[in-house]
């Protein structure tokens, strides 16, 4: 795995991802803790989740966990992952907020608040009340 920190970011990579730009895209968790989103990044490369992942390399600030939007199984790993270490909040009554996949094509077009629309959300895969797999 290489780990580059270019400015604003930090990259973790596995070998030479050929990702199709067209169907590149994130899901992202937000933090307050650098380093364990730090480690975060490193586990999901090296764990064969992701194949790259990046953080804003700031103490708080966004992650990004790569993979194509068609990629179903890679959506469940990631999901999973997620899940798994405690990275998808929950609003007061215990349902899991209803996080989005989104392309990096709707980043270049400045797709921000609002105006993002995701066609790929958290409810697709699971029950936001139970946690289970659909």
């Amino acid at each position: 795995m290489r780990i580059i920190n270019l400015g604003p970011w930090v990259f973790y990579i596995e070998g030479k991802p050929q990702f199709d730009e067209y169907k590149v895209g994130k899901w992202m968790y937000f933090f307050k803790d650098k380093e364990r989103v730090t480690g975060l990044c490193k586990a999901a490369v090296e764990q064969g989740i992701v194949l790259e992942a990046k953080h804003s390399d700031a103490p708080e600030g966004v992650s990004c966990f790569y993979l194509e939007c068609d990629d179903m199984e890679s959506h469940k790993k990631v999901i999973q992952f997620f899940l798994d270490n405690d990275m998808i909040q929950k609003t007061k009554t215990g349902k899991l907020y209803n996080i989005s996949f989104k392309l990096d094509d709707q980043t270049r077009a400045g797709e921000y608040g609002e105006m993002f629309q995701s066609e790929i959300k958290l409810e697709q895969f699971l029950d936001l009340y139970t946690g289970e797999w659909k």
